[in-house]
């Protein structure tokens, strides 16, 4: 009897360390994957977290925090979250949704009264819900606060200028100010703003003790990413563009031991050891496909995935992927990047940081990750799938054509001067020395050079903004009176 029992254990423990031997495989295979992915994609810094049945079972950091410098990336470096932000304003809003002091489908104007949009039908039946779904009609309103010095309050209350593009419900186009309106609406129910509601409620229970909901609030910090872009193969630091303003949109900041505590809250769907934070039947509804998204307004990795419908939730962006629904979210701004990705049916989810413009290797490690814990092995190369994706071969870039020995039709110093546009603010052109300058709201700068005619090229001081036409126009009276920039004119004052 003794030799039976002595002859299960054995076997037992041998199945144990066959399934451990496994497990370490497929760890060593993603930790080998995003080493090579580096070597591809070039990132200065990586930080990657995996969640599975309840235990964080990967994580791991790489590079550098800034490009030519010692500074290690390690699991306390702070990295931007970006839009993946939306997902804790839903989850906050659900938490409102559980105490019965929001709806999801109450009208927004009856939490805001001063909201107000261009259309007054839109105005008066816009729900909460469509403010997390990107269907409100309005067209993008980014440059709202990412080309005007302006309060993101001052922004808020601009959105009654712009035109809307379809009908509500109708369609589907990002929309970030929407998410800041759904941050005045934490703050109007809970009497907190929405970044001291989500540090109380979510990140103090779930220990994420170095999270924060602005910029503002680590820029003195040491240990954190610098952002960077890729200049004709050159890896640049560029400074960090905070978004504060419309910060419930996307200006949280994070590190990767942190960002595990999430991930392992979501697919434990609201609980973190024996409390539950959103009821069950709430936290569904942050995972229920909202709205339909079309192919082009999709991500290029549909090109590998071939996904049979794309759908947005509460905070979510969805798709099926054998035969199961993936919900994730990117987060990006200039020189930095981030993914949160799960799918809950198998209780697993991964989160990825890095501080390198549309390193897009964040998509093939959140891929690689569900294969390697789904099913054991890596269903392909995404690395080597996605890259070219991302990275189509240039044709030759070609200027556009110019005619040559051309002059204006007005005097250099007739351009000097303010322009005006009724949403977009304001332009003024002065001259330093013999160099044409141009600034836009206080906000964005650059130079000025004849091109042909009437036509002059701008060159952003932000590098990665590239270069750029503007049009000058003269009125009937024969003087300088227009100029045209991003498509829009502007009247000379």
């Amino acid at each position: 009897m003794r030799t039976f029992f002595s002859i299960i254990a054995i076997a037992f423990f041998s199945i144990l360390n066959l399934n451990a031997q496994a497990f370490d495989k497929q760890l060593k295979l993603l930790d080998d994957f995003i080493v090579e992915g580096i070597e591809k994609w070039k990132p200065p810094g990586l930080a990657v977290t995996v969640v599975k049945d309840d235990n964080i079972i990967f994580t791991k950091t790489y590079g550098k925090r800034t490009v030519g410098t010692d500074k290690k990336v390690d699991e306390n470096t702070l990295f931007g979250c970006m839009s993946t932000t939306k997902a804790f304003v839903s989850a906050g809003l659900a938490m409102l949704v559980d105490e019965g002091k929001i709806q999801w489908d109450d009208k927004v104007i009856d939490h805001l009264p001063d909201f107000r949009l261009k259309d007054a039908y839109i105005t008066r039946e816009l729900t909460i819900r469509d403010l997390l779904t990107h269907r409100s009609g309005l067209g993008n309103s980014d440059y709202l606060w990412s080309m005007m010095s302006i309060s993101g309050d001052s922004a808020y209350h601009k959105l009654k200028e712009i035109d809307k593009s379809y009908s509500l419900r109708s369609s589907f186009i990002y929309q970030n100010l929407m998410y800041h309106t759904a941050g005045k609406v934490i703050e109007a129910k809970s009497g907190k703003s929405w970044g001291q509601f989500l540090d109380e409620r979510i990140f103090k229970p779930l220990q994420m003790n170095r999270t924060y909901p602005l910029l503002s609030s680590i820029e003195t910090f040491e240990n954190k990413a610098d952002a960077h872009y890729d200049f004709d193969g050159k890896i640049t630091k560029v400074p960090q563009m905070s978004v504060d303003k419309v910060g419930a949109a996307g200006s949280m900041w994070s590190t990767i031991s942190d960002i595990g505590q999430w991930i392992k809250f979501l697919l434990n769907e609201g609980r973190v050891e024996n409390d539950t934070l959103i009821q069950p039947a709430t936290f569904k509804e942050l995972y229920k496909p909202q709205q339909l998204i079309p192919s082009s307004q999709f991500y290029p990795t549909q090109q590998v995935t071939k996904p049979n419908w794309m759908t947005y939730g509460l905070g979510w962006f969805q798709h099926d992927y054998k035969d199961k629904m993936v919900q994730f979210h990117t987060g990006s701004l200039p020189g930095m990047v981030a993914i949160a990705g799960m799918i809950p049916e198998d209780n697993v989810g991964v989160y990825v940081m890095g501080n390198l413009d549309h390193v897009e290797l964040r998509h093939a490690i959140m891929y690689a990750a569900f294969d390697l814990f789904t099913e054991g092995k890596l269903s392909r190369n995404w690395s080597e799938e996605l890259y070219p994706i991302y990275h189509p071969e240039e044709a030759e870039k070609e200027e556009p054509q110019r005619t040559a020995g051309t002059k204006p039709s007005f005097l250099e110093n007739d351009l000097l001067g303010k322009y005006h546009h009724d949403r977009f603010g304001w332009v003024e052109l002065s001259k330093k020395g013999n160099q044409l300058e141009f600034n836009m709201n206080n906000t964005i700068y650059g130079t000025l050079s004849h091109w042909h005619y009437d036509t002059y090229k701008a060159v952003f001081r932000r590098q990665y903004m590239g270069e750029g036409m503007i049009n000058f126009r003269l009125g009937s009276n024969g003087k300088l009176s227009h100029a045209e920039l991003f498509g829009e004119d502007f009247i000379k004052l």
